[in-house]
């Protein structure tokens, strides 16, 4: 993938070619021809890459149908039939193929100097949302990442650890499960909040995640809004009546949650020195390709490939002998009934990336 960069992204490329570093008498290196030398992700199923594989909770994909598609055929924990956004982004900027969870217990130090996924399916800006489901919340993420700063710390030096994430790109996908399961899902907010202040409340975590981020040496955030929750299959069935269109007070919510989250993130860019958060709409484009499936290569939009399509997800997509399943995924939006198909993925993803890059830089 080709980009017509700035001239400030000439001392990423010269510190991503960076010469040989030397650690505990093992040769390392940071990512080569990279327009970011890692990539650092944090926050839900959209993102995770197998983190929840290591968690006592029923929010798991290690089992098929899951991973149908990926190298092998093989489930991963990743909650799709292939790759994931953190993964496409991994490769579109040159970095490497994939990005593996945190929590693998068989990473190498190269490994974690060229990024890894620390997103947990079932977490939320509201720490809530995580502890229902005994997943890594935000909060659980970050204590994971000063791990991480460690030993990136002892393999680079303290001054290095500051330039290398200064200049890595920190992806941040979450708030769905606040919406769609904390809030109209369960009693435990909606009971005490309407949905605006709930969105106050979310929106407020989220910009104290932002912070000890920043606070943690992070400069390049590129932080996804929520998509049109209301039209993934799941939603449709729970709330868009007998025709199961598009659940109106979802996407209320979403577009609400959206343009608070948008708003917060500019007042950190402009209060936090050298920040550069860029708020990513999903909405739009996922809606696009929704209501447009034909121009995208797309004929099914209501259902997921999984089963019926209308409600599995998680464990309840767990029968790759299903004769409802699908056996061509790639006219199908939905893998699930909650997350998008591989194909799907990579065409939004990429059209966010060809976006923002700049604003990165």
């Amino acid at each position: 993938m080709m980009f017509l960069l700035h001239s400030s992204s000439s001392a990423i490329l010269k510190f991503s070619a960076l010469a040989l570093l030397f650690y505990g008498g093992c040769k390392v290196t940071v990512a080569k021809n990279a327009t970011f030398p890692a990539l650092i992700v944090f926050g839900d199923s959209i993102a995770d890459s197998g983190n929840n594989n290591y968690l006592s909770t029923i929010v798991k994909c290690d089992f098929p149908p899951y991973g149908r598609d990926f190298q092998k055929g093989k489930p991963t924990g990743r909650f799709c039939n292939g790759k994931i956004p953190s993964d496409v982004s991994a490769e579109f900027y040159g970095i490497k193929e994939l990005l593996p969870p945190y929590l693998d217990p068989n990473l190498q130090l190269q490994d974690l100097l060229t990024g890894v996924s620390f997103a947990s399916g079932g977490a939320g800006y509201d720490p809530l949302t995580a502890k229902i489901v005994y997943v890594l919340s935000l909060s659980d993420q970050l204590e994971l990442f000063k791990k991480y700063k460690e030993k990136i710390t002892s393999a680079l030096g303290g001054e290095q650890t500051v330039t290398f994430l200064s200049k890595a790109l920190f992806f941040v996908c979450c708030g769905s499960d606040d919406i769609a399961n904390t809030y109209f899902s369960t009693p435990l907010r909606s009971a005490h909040y309407d949905i605006d202040s709930y969105t106050d409340l979310a929106v407020n975590y989220a910009s104290q995640f932002f912070q000890e981020l920043y606070g943690l040496g992070a400069r390049r955030v590129l932080a996804a809004g929520l998509p049109p929750i209301g039209c993934v299959p799941s939603q449709r069935t729970l709330g868009g009546g007998l025709t199961r269109g598009c659940a109106n007070k979802s996407n209320h919510a979403a577009l609400l949650y959206n343009s608070k989250l948008s708003a917060q993130m500019d007042s950190l860019k402009n209060s936090l020195p050298g920040f550069k958060i860029v708020y990513a709409d999903v909405y739009n484009p996922l809606l696009s390709i929704i209501q447009n499936p034909k121009q995208y290569g797309f004929e099914e939009v209501s259902r997921g490939c999984c089963g019926t399509g209308n409600i599995e997800v998680s464990i309840l997509c767990n029968h790759p002998s299903d004769e409802q399943t699908c056996t061509d995924v790639s006219k199908f939006v939905f893998w699930d009934s909650y997350h998008p198909s591989e194909k799907a993925y990579k065409i939004l993803t990429t059209m966010i990336l060809n976006q923002h890059t700049k604003e990165l830089l």
